[in-house]
């Protein structure tokens, strides 16, 4: 897909952080956004910022984990602008660290909810209507190299469940390849650097019903603390510009790169010693600081 102008764009999350810069990048290549996200707030204020902008968007309050609220969405997308180009199932939480045995059962539940079952519910809400609109369109699911390439010990939860996105989206692309479909997969890694967006405050989205059973560990680290900290120790974080991410996945839908990250060329090795420990029966070596 190399013209973008006047195709039509679902982003999941889209409020903030990521998805927020994908909407800004979209609108200015001339596509049209429906932005879903959980926050009304947020909602209003993104969709009011890209309309100010001359950009054409509208904003749908969805719950990713609820099938009918992702059929309530596709629903808007069609009456608002007659179909579907561009889906990105966006939309992601995180746990609290623990070591494997001390996730309790709620924050399974809660993460998995939304990172894994609210990319399948995308998928199940829009990728029918997309096959039988018979035009050219694409899904971006968006995972993690934490979970994508390698594994945190302390993040197994999260971990767990973006490697289960990284492993649909490859089913996906190769269930279209294998149908003849004008529709293609990819999967995006958010890469670059640290990144400021609202998976550090997820807990604020949190369902009631799945709140933690036992009390964090740690308490909850924020952007503000982690910037603080740094200025005590007298340094900079090196945060990722979310536009240059967001104009590296339309690049990398321009070129359809299956894998959609800032130094993807570089991943080879790390893969290839993970291939190895495999192949050897062993249990691959995780890295420290893999970007979330």
């Amino acid at each position: 897909m190399k013209d973008l102008a006047g195709k039509v764009a679902v982003i999941t999350g889209g409020a903030g952080g990521i998805g927020k810069a994908l909407a800004e990048e979209l609108v200015a290549e001339g596509v049209k956004v429906v932005i879903a996200d959980v926050r009304a707030d947020l909602l209003d204020a993104t969709v009011a910022e890209l309309t100010e902008r001359g950009g054409e968007a509208i904003g749908v309050v969805t719950d990713v984990t609820d099938v009918e609220s992702m059929r309530a969405l596709a629903d808007a997308t069609w009456a608002a602008f007659g179909g579907c180009h561009l889906l990105f199932n966006n939309a992601g939480v995180g746990a609290p660290s623990a070591k494997p045995w001390e996730s309790p059962p709620n924050d399974w539940r809660w993460v998995f909810n939304v990172n894994l079952h609210g990319v399948a519910n995308g998928v199940h809400a829009f990728v029918p209507r997309m096959i039988e609109a018979g035009e050219e369109g694409y899904v971006v699911n968006t995972s993690s190299s934490n979970g994508g390439l390698s594994h945190m010990p302390s993040a197994a939860v999260y971990a767990a469940s973006k490697a289960a996105v990284s492993s649909f989206t490859e089913t996906l692309q190769n269930q279209f390849l294998a149908d003849e479909l004008k529709l293609r997969a990819s999967v995006f890694y958010p890469s670059g650097g640290m990144l400021r967006t609202n998976l550090w405050v997820a807990d604020q989205v949190r369902p009631a019903e799945l709140a933690r059973e036992v009390p964090r560990l740690t308490p909850a680290i924020t952007v503000e603390i982690l910037e603080e900290q740094a200025r005590q120790k007298g340094y900079e974080l090196p945060w990722q510009d979310l536009n240059e991410l967001a104009r590296v996945v339309i690049q990398g839908i321009r070129d359809e790169r299956f894998v959609i990250m800032i130094g993807a060329d570089a991943v080879g090795p790390q893969l290839a010693a993970r291939a190895e420990a495999l192949g050897r029966g062993e249990c691959p070596p995780h890295s420290a600081n893999p970007m979330l």
